[in-house]
């Protein structure tokens, strides 16, 4: 089996680029293959421009840059997206991604009588994302559900993707830089492990 692992930081010895690369490392430990796209290594141009609004509009072609990247995403059994938290969300590079990426005709298909069909049931999604603050001020504000409700349900469930992991690292009393990148490998090792009722949804 095959993974999609989209990190978005702008500095490759990050921590969350490093953990992007222990994911991979668990995957192969399991025996799949894993494509690495860093988004800012890449280059990818996040700005949704007026070729774009036509693009959803159905008036125009899909840009090269952006067909690639489905094209990415249709060899891969399963997207694992790895980015750190800003403003309790995606960095706007990854958010861009997914706006000029995740387009009505590819992810998702508005109807003329107003319905929408989900075109993305094939593809298991993996979120983890990468905190700074600890899971006391997330909780006490209530800052992981609402990501999960404009990310796992707002975005990948309109588009019908299942998203199979919604993780959150961050730092902890015991834990440091070692323990998430060993989070990362086992994350890598579960990709493809037949899901159990301990695992992350």
């Amino acid at each position: 089996m095959h993974s999609l692992i989209v990190v978005s930081h702008p500095l490759p010895e990050s921590l969350t680029a490093a953990v992007a690369r222990q994911i991979g490392a668990g995957l192969a430990q399991a025996g799949h293959s894993f494509e690495i796209a860093d988004l800012a290594a890449e280059g990818f141009d996040p700005r949704f421009s007026a070729n774009d609004v036509a693009v959803h509009l159905r008036q125009a072609q899909v840009d090269p840059m952006v067909a690639a990247e489905q094209a990415r995403i249709g060899r891969a059994d399963a997207l694992v997206l790895v980015y750190p938290v800003y403003w309790w969300s995606f960095p706007a590079l990854l958010k861009g991604w997914i706006d000029r990426v995740f387009i009505n005709g590819w992810a998702y298909e508005e109807m003329p009588d107003g319905r929408v069909v989900r075109k993305l049931g094939h593809l298991p999604i993996h979120l983890v994302a990468i905190g700074g603050a600890d899971l006391r001020t997330y909780a006490r504000h209530g800052y992981f559900g609402a990501m999960r409700t404009q990310i796992d349900h707002g975005i990948f469930g309109y588009c019908g993707a299942p998203v199979r992991r919604s993780e959150l690292l961050v730092p902890g009393e015991a834990r440091g830089a070692a323990e998430m990148l060993e989070a990362g490998a086992r994350i890598g090792r579960a990709i493809f492990a037949p899901p159990t009722s301990a695992q992350a949804v």
